[in-house]
């Protein structure tokens, strides 16, 4: 019995060494950090800076490396595929591991049985905008607007099924009112939409969107968030303006594939907290992006605002239990 105690023992010693020294030589070769849809939107910017600021942390190459197509599906299901590897991370969202869970019966990977939660990155508000020439200077203005001339006012999203798409799927629902969805293939695109004048309004989040609201191309309607955004604090939340009750959060999160080592995961995690602490202290909610992290325990970061829940559910979108396990992990 002795000598059997003694060989577990070792054999759970040498795991420990063993777990320990891969946390220690992560990352061994280039890092690749997906983004689920094309250049411009907030997915690829958070790509973009993780790679580079982690890649001086780490003193290896990480890279951004945009897969978009079916709404992140794509990008979903190739990182899913790299079961065990963490040198492929991918950037996920409110819309590749809750809405698309909800509104696709078929995917080809499982939201929690095929990734690895590393953290949650970014709250997101969105900001109700619309092309200039709209004479609506307010969201009570623009539903009077809109029940004037009923499917005439068109607004962009960026694709079908995906978060900009269902926040104003939302807003018509409450509103009373009808829009044309006009889908195209990605953030960067739907708000140049907006620019040119081939839409009249959009839902975009708050970093994608302030800069063209500061630059006079677009005017802010509302906030979607439950509270104003600071760079915008004379814009209302649609709440407050127009309808009681309304909040949609959108979110960025981090994950990699299913079996990764617990260390590992750490060490990813913690680097991530780092980079976002210096930039949170350097600038404070510079977009009205609340930065929400749990440093010590990355398993248990929420992964979505509860009110989206409710929303989803309270406007006839299916929500299954895969959606239900997600949004209350």
């Amino acid at each position: 019995m002795t000598a059997f105690v003694r060989r577990i023992g070792a054999g759970l010693l040498l795991t420990l060494i063993c777990t320990y020294a891969s946390a220690q030589a992560y990352p061994s070769r280039t890092v690749r950090i997906i983004s689920p849809f094309p250049p411009g939107g907030t997915s690829d910017i958070l790509a973009r800076t993780l790679a580079e600021k982690l890649a001086l942390e780490w003193g290896q190459p990480v890279i951004a490396e945009n897969r978009p197509g079916a709404a992140g599906n794509i990008a979903s299901e190739y990182v899913a595929k790299q079961r065990g590897d963490p040198h492929v991370l991918l950037i996920n969202t409110v819309g590749t591991h809750a809405i698309n869970p909800a509104i696709y019966p078929n995917l080809p990977f499982d939201p929690l049985k095929d990734f690895t939660l590393i953290t949650n990155l970014v709250n997101l508000p969105s900001l109700l905008i619309v092309h200039p020439s709209v004479p609506a200077k307010d969201a009570q203005e623009l539903i009077a607007l809109a029940k004037q001339k009923p499917g005439a006012l068109a607004y962009s999203s960026a694709g079908s099924g995906s978060q900009p798409h269902l926040t104003a799927e939302i807003f018509k629902a409450m509103a009373g009112i009808d829009l044309l969805h006009v889908p195209y293939k990605g953030a960067a695109p739907q708000l140049q939409a907006l620019i040119a004048g081939e839409v009249a309004l959009t839902f975009a989040t708050a970093p994608a969107a302030v800069p063209f609201v500061k630059n006079k191309q677009a005017r802010a309607i509302a906030v979607t968030t439950a509270e104003r955004v600071s760079t915008l604090p004379d814009v209302p939340t649609l709440n407050e303006s127009a309808l009681p009750g309304y909040v949609a959060v959108g979110w960025n999160g981090l994950v990699a594939p299913a079996g990764i080592p617990a260390p590992v995961v750490r060490k990813i995690h913690e680097a991530t907290q780092r980079l976002i602490e210096k930039f949170r202290d350097r600038r404070p909610n510079s977009f009205g992006v609340r930065v929400d992290m749990d440093r010590y325990n990355p398993i248990a970061n929420a992964l979505v605002d509860l009110s989206n829940r409710t929303r989803f559910k309270s406007y006839g979108y299916k929500a299954t239990d895969v959606m239900n396990r997600v949004l209350d992990f």
